[in-house]
């Protein structure tokens, strides 16, 4: 049975094809290049989500501290480590052994 010039011509090209696809996947912008991009796109998602919940507790706590007095002195208290008239202030050392 004789083949013919075409059939090995196509055959040819048809494993050239193969080959270049295999080396195209295994190269750095391949399928190991795509996992690592969707790793990085996850971790940046976490990240945002991350940075979001984080401004939403600081609007609340800007909300709070405009609304109620007595946050704003707590907060003021904490802040310049200040103390009323007549309080007793209590330190503790927690790095003390």
């Amino acid at each position: 049975m004789r083949v013919s010039g075409v059939k090995v011509v196509y055959a040819m090209v048809l494993m050239v094809g193969v080959v270049y696809a295999f080396v195209s996947l295994r190269g750095p912008n391949g399928i190991s290049g795509m996992l690592e991009k969707q790793r990085m796109v996850r971790e940046y998602e976490r990240g945002n989500a991350e940075l979001q919940r984080d401004i939403a507790a600081r609007q609340q706590r800007i909300l709070q501290l405009e609304s109620d007095p007595a946050a704003q002195e707590s907060a003021i208290r904490e802040r310049w480590k200040l103390s009323a008239p007549g309080e007793k202030v209590y330190i503790i050392d927690e790095h003390a052994k």
